[in-house]
């Protein structure tokens, strides 16, 4: 589903992704010489600012264009292409793992944390944000248009594990029951301000589930959750033509 789709991702959700950057690098006191890895770096945001941070950086993504596009984005960046939960790195490597909205896409969480705490050195440092469910307006109110459009989630296209894991307790739970300790989940609000026509058309290049089933659609119904989208992003509309989506994400914190 994320094939092919790098570049309207860093032009769409990157932006609304790179709010919570400096609370998950702060949240494993992400400095100088720290030897930080960030999985699922995307364009590399979270690494880029962990670089600027005087850190040793390496990073990992399931997508070869994303990789790509990490890699231009900060130069001279040990980026690779690794699908999780699978590292190629041996264990005990890093002082802090990081992961930016990446852990409600894998289908294995569980495995995903083992492996996360593998690389970890003793007393190494994760931290890891996710979209709650269910969702703040800027993550889902494309989902909504689908429905209010009557646009049924089909059955061949997987639903991410965070529908259970997706809030405070649950988060707690399985990030501890991988072996952390110290476990805290804080939840992060904001207002995603930004062009409704840009939002729309993050979605409609097919980026992420919502995207992937939005492009399988005919005509019509593209048409008709156009229109509901419009609407409902008509409640949030700036003086300035723009919409401020509220956007909230959990953030995850542990010790091996």
């Amino acid at each position: 589903m994320w094939a092919g789709r790098a570049a309207a991702y860093e032009r769409v959700f990157a932006r609304m992704t790179a709010h919570t950057a400096e609370a998950l690098l702060d949240a494993v006191a992400a400095g100088r010489h720290t030897a930080v890895l960030d999985v699922g770096t995307g364009p590399g945001t979270v690494a880029s600012v962990a670089w600027r941070r005087g850190a040793h950086v390496r990073a990992v993504d399931a997508d070869p264009q994303m990789v790509e596009t990490a890699a231009r984005n900060v130069p001279g960046l040990d980026v690779r292409p690794a699908q999780l939960p699978e590292l190629p790195f041996p264990g005990a490597t890093f002082d802090a793992v990081v992961g930016n909205f990446v852990i409600n896409h894998v289908g294995s969480p569980d495995a995903t944390l083992a492996e996360l705490r593998r690389v970890l050195r003793p007393g190494g440092r994760l931290a890891l944000t996710c979209w709650p469910m269910p969702g703040s307006t800027a993550q889902s109110i494309v989902n909504d248009a689908m429905r209010r459009a009557g646009v049924t989630w089909p059955e061949d296209v997987p639903v991410t594990p965070f529908q259970t894991y997706g809030n405070p307790e649950a988060f707690r739970a399985l990030v501890s029951g991988a072996g952390f300790s110290d476990v805290t989940i804080d939840e992060i609000s904001w207002e995603h301000v930004v062009d409704p026509e840009l939002w729309w058309s993050g979605p409609l290049a097919g980026v992420g589930s919502t995207g992937y089933v939005l492009t399988r659609q005919d005509q019509a119904t593209i048409a008709r959750v156009r229109a509901a989208y419009i609407a409902m992003a008509a409640r949030y509309a700036t003086e300035d033509g723009r919409v401020a989506l509220p956007a909230r994400a959990l953030l995850a914190r542990g010790v091996r």
